[in-house]
C-alpha cells in the first residue's frame, strides 16, 4: 500500500469520529487517566505486600512469583484482543466493563483465603486490565485533535507510564504499613467507582471497525505468543537458562509470533494490520518503549531492594524515596511533549533522553554499603527521571500517531504490549546478571562474612544499574539510526491516539 493511500485510509478513519464538546475534554482525560492509573500501579502496589501476604497465606517462596507473573502473563497475551475488541464492539462498553471486571477481580483478591484464589483474581485482574488499556486510551482519538492540547495530553499518559510504578510502590507501602495487604487490591475498588461513574456520564460510544470482523487465528497466534513469551522470560527467574522452562517457551513465542506476522499479511480481516507497524518512526517508538521498560526495572526493583535490606527503609517510605524522580520525570514530560517534540524532532529529543538517563544509571552505580539516600541516590534519581520524561511521552505519542480511528484500539494495545514484554525481558535479564554477580564476586571469599555478603548484595545492585545503562545507550542508538529527522509531521485530521 502507498504512503498516499495510507494517508487517506488514516483521514478517512479519523473522520468518521466527531470530537468531543471542549467542555468535557478535560474531564474526558481525567477520568481516563484515573482508569489508566489503576492499571499501571498494579503492576507494582502489591509487590511491596507480597511478604505480608506470604505470611497471611502461607505460600512458599517458590510460588511468591505467581503473584506478580499471573496479571503480566494474562494482561500482556491478551492486550491485542482487548483492544481490537474496543474496536470492533465500542469503546465505551470495553471501558465500563474492563473497569467493572477489575474491581470485582480487585476484591476478589483482597478477600483471598488462599495463594490460588488470590492467584486467580490476579489474573483476572489482568484479563480485565487487557480490555480497560486499550478502551480507554484510545477514546481519546476523538477528544483531543488539537495539536497543542493533544501533546498535553500525551505529557500525561507518558508520566503515568514512567512514573506508575513508583507511584506504585509509594502507595503499596502506605497501605500495607497503615492498614494490611488486602488494601493494595481493596484501593482499586474505590478508584474504579470514579472511573466507571466518570465513563458513564462522559464518554460517547464510537464503533470505528464496525466493517471489520475478529481475526480468531490471529488472536490464538498472538495471544499464546504473548504468553510463552512473558512466561519463558519469567521461569527465567527461577530456573536457568538452560532449562526448557525457559528456552522451550522462549522459542514456542517466538514461532508462534513469526506465525502471527505471516498469518496477517493473508487475513481478510487482520488482527493487528501491517499498516500500523511498517511506518519507520513508529517502528523505532515501539523499540524505545520496549527498552525503556526493559531498563526501568533496574531503578524500581533493585534500587527497591537496596532502599528496603541496605539502607532500612521501610515500605513508605521507599515508596516516598521515588517521589523526586516522579516529580522529575512529570515536569520533563510536559517540555519534551509540548517544546522539544514539535521544534527539533524525535530524533534528537528521544536520543538525548536515553542519553541523560544513561548518565543518571552510571552514576547510580557508585552506591555503596555506607551511602546515603540525600548523596548516593537522589541526585541521580532525578536525573533519570528527566531522561525517561524525554523518552516515554514523546515516544508513546509516535507511536500511534496517524493512526486510523479505526485501528486506534489495537494500535494503543501494541504499545502496552511492548512495555508489558520489555518489563518481563528487564527483570529476567537483570536478575540473572545480579545473580552471577553476586555469586561470581562470593567466589574465593569467606561467604559466612555479613560484610562479605553485603557487599556481594551491592555488587548484584550495582551490575543491575549498569546493565540498565547499557539498555538506554542501546534506545539512544537505534533511536537515532530510526527516527526520521526534522519534526514530526501528521495530518491535520489524523487521529491521535494515547495509550499507557
Amino acid at each position: 500500500m502507498s504512503q498516499k493511500t495510507l494517508t487517506e485510509s488514516t483521514r478517512t478513519g479519523a473522520a468518521k469520529t466527531p470530537p468531543a464538546a471542549p467542555s468535557r475534554r478535560w474531564w474526558i482525560l481525567a477520568v481516563v487517566a484515573i482508569a489508566q492509573l489503576m492499571v499501571v500501579l498494579d503492576a507494582t502496589i502489591v509487590n511491596i505486600a507480597l511478604p505480608s501476604a506470604q505470611a497471611d497465606l502461607g505460600f512458599s517462596d517458590g510460588n511468591r512469583q505467581w503473584v506478580v507473573t499471573a496479571y503480566a502473563l494474562a494482561f500482556a497475551s491478551l492486550l491485542l484482543l482487548g483492544g481490537r475488541i474496543a474496536d470492533l464492539f465500542g469503546r465505551k462498553p470495553a471501558f465500563l466493563a474492563g473497569v467493572t471486571g477489575f474491581a470485582l477481580a480487585s476484591a476478589l483478591g483482597g478477600a483471598a483465603t488462599s495463594f490460588e484464589m488470590l492467584v486467580t483474581a490476579r489474573a483476572l485482574q489482568g484479563v480485565f486490565g487487557a480490555l480497560l488499556a486499550p478502551a480507554a486510551l484510545s477514546l481519546l482519538n476523538t477528544t483531543f485533535t488539537d495539536a497543542r492540547e493533544r501533546a498535553k495530553a500525551f505529557s500525561v499518559y507518558g508520566a503515568i507510564a514512567g512514573a506508575g510504578g513508583a507511584v506504585g510502590l509509594l502507595l503499596g507501602g502506605i497501605l500495607t504499613d497503615a492498614f494490611d495487604w488486602r488494601w493494595t487490591l481493596y484501593v482499586n475498588v474505590a478508584i474504579a467507582v470514579v472511573a466507571f461513574a466518570g465513563g458513564w456520564l462522559l464518554l460517547s460510544n464510537h464503533r470505528d471497525a464496525t466493517n471489520s470482523k475478529l481475526d480468531v487465528p490471529g488472536t490464538v497466534l498472538v495471544a499464546g505468543g504473548l504468553f510463552a513469551l512473558v512466561y519463558g522470560f519469567s521461569n527465567a527467574e527461577t530456573h536457568d537458562w538452560d532449562s526448557p522452562q525457559t528456552w522451550g517457551f522462549l522459542i514456542a513465542g517466538g514461532v508462534l509470533l513469526m506465525a502471527f506476522a505471516w498469518w496477517q499479511t493473508r487475513a481478510a480481516h487482520p488482527l493487528l494490520p501491517l499498516r500500523i507497524l511498517l511506518d519507520r518512526s513508529r517502528g523505532a517508538s515501539y523499540l524505545a518503549v520496549l527498552i525503556t521498560g526493559a531498563g526501568m526495572f533496574g531503578v524500581f526493583l533493585f534500587l527497591t531492594y537496596y532502599l528496603q535490606l541496605n539502607l532500612g527503609f521501610s515500605p513508605t517510605k521507599t515508596g516516598v524515596a521515588f517521589l523526586p524522580m516522579v516529580g522529575a520525570l512529570m515536569a520533563t514530560a510536559q517540555l519534551g511533549t509540548t517544546v522539544l517534540l514539535p521544534r527539533i524532532g524525535p530524533k534528537a529529543v528521544i536520543p538525548l533522553g536515553f542519553a541523560i538517563a544513561t548518565a543518571g544509571m552510571a552514576w547510580l552505580t557508585g552506591i555503596g554499603i555506607g551511602s546515603h539516600y540525600t548523596t548516593a541516590v537522589l541526585p541521580q534519581l532525578i536525573v533519570i527521571g528527566v531522561g525517561l520524561g524525554m523518552v516515554m511521552p514523546p515516544a508513546m505519542q509516535l507511536a500511534t500517531g496517524g493512526v486510523g480511528a479505526e485501528d486506534a484500539g489495537v494500535a494503543s494495545a501494541t504499545v502496552n504490549a511492548m512495555q508489558q514484554v520489555g518489563g518481563s525481558i528487564g527483570t529476567a535479564l537483570l536478575n540473572t546478571l545480579a545473580a552471577s554477580a553476586a555469586t561470581g564476586y562470593l567466589s574465593g571469599k569467606d561467604a559466612t562474612s555479613k560484610l562479605v555478603q553485603a557487599q556481594a548484595t551491592i555488587e548484584s545492585y550495582t551490575t543491575a544499574f549498569w546493565w540498565s545503562a547499557v539498555f538506554f545507550v542501546a534506545g539512544a542508538v537505534i533511536a537515532f539510526l530510526l527516527y526520521r529527522p526534522g519534526k514530526p509531521e501528521q495530518a491535520a485530521d489524523a487521529a491521535p491516539v494515547v495509550h499507557m
